[in-house]
């Protein structure tokens, strides 16, 4: 794991001063690592019953479809408004600095359908316990919530489901 730590780039100071940006496009563009990233998280689901991946606007559309072929599963989007062509289902949350809204497709899901909701990075967890609601509220059922890292001291885990949540990193 460390050697894949060590492929993320920080950038200082962005997007605002103070703050240590991690820029996953390093570990992305590097296709060995993309491919060991992508095999480490699904090895987790092999096996488990799940129906679909949540794909997170933007950056979680890549892990989410990188998974979801890994998988043989469907991914679904969850965007930012006015993206999705069909009726949907909205939600808006806060930010540390403002608010912010998202939408799925309002029959993304049937009943019952296990999903794991994939996204990047686990910061402050605001954008994806939203998303959590979104999909609850549409009938399906959360089996994790996964991410390639996690910065650990914004405590993001504790706005998700109890016991969902992986990172295959932390910061």
């Amino acid at each position: 794991m460390e050697e894949l730590k060590r492929i993320i780039r920080d950038i200082p100071d962005f997007p605002k001063k103070g703050i240590v940006f991690k820029d996953i496009t390093t570990l992305l563009s590097d296709g060995p690592s993309f491919h060991r990233m992508i095999d480490l998280i699904a090895h987790r689901y092999v096996g488990k019953r799940i129906d679909k991946i949540v794909g997170v606007e933007a950056r979680g559309f890549v892990l989410g479809s990188a998974l979801a072929y890994k998988l043989g599963l469907g991914v679904t989007l969850v965007r930012k408004p006015g993206k999705l062509p069909y009726r949907v289902r909205q939600i808006t949350y806060d930010l540390e600095y403002g608010t912010d809204t998202l939408e799925i497709h309002e029959d993304a899901f049937q009943q019952g359908d296990r999903v794991i909701i994939a996204d990047d990075l686990l910061a402050t967890g605001g954008t994806v316990s939203a998303v959590v609601k979104l999909v609850e509220d549409l009938g399906a059922e959360i089996v994790e919530c996964a991410f390639m890292a996690e910065l650990d001291f914004l405590e993001g885990r504790n706005r998700l489901p109890q016991g969902k949540v992986f990172s295959l990193l932390n910061f």
